[in-house]
């Protein structure tokens, strides 16, 4: 999995813990079920926001160690 997510602001990281909070371990399926619904309705804007969400939680659940660590 790749742990270079783009953090397109706080709000994002905000809706990503908000949705682990609400949601546990559904929380990703939850963040596509949004994107797909904005995808549908041609809100491409925030189609790709809670895609990117959707990485952001998965990032957020991996307790193993990527990149360089300082």
């Amino acid at each position: 999995m790749r742990h270079d997510v783009h953090l397109g602001g706080r709000e994002a990281l905000a809706d990503a813990s908000d949705l682990i909070a609400r949601f546990g371990e559904h929380a990703p399926s939850e963040a596509a079920i949004r994107a797909h619904r904005s995808r549908v309705v041609g809100n491409f804007v925030h189609f790709c926001r809670w895609r990117e969400v959707e990485r952001m939680i998965a990032m957020l659940r991996d307790e193993a160690v990527s990149g360089a660590v300082h």
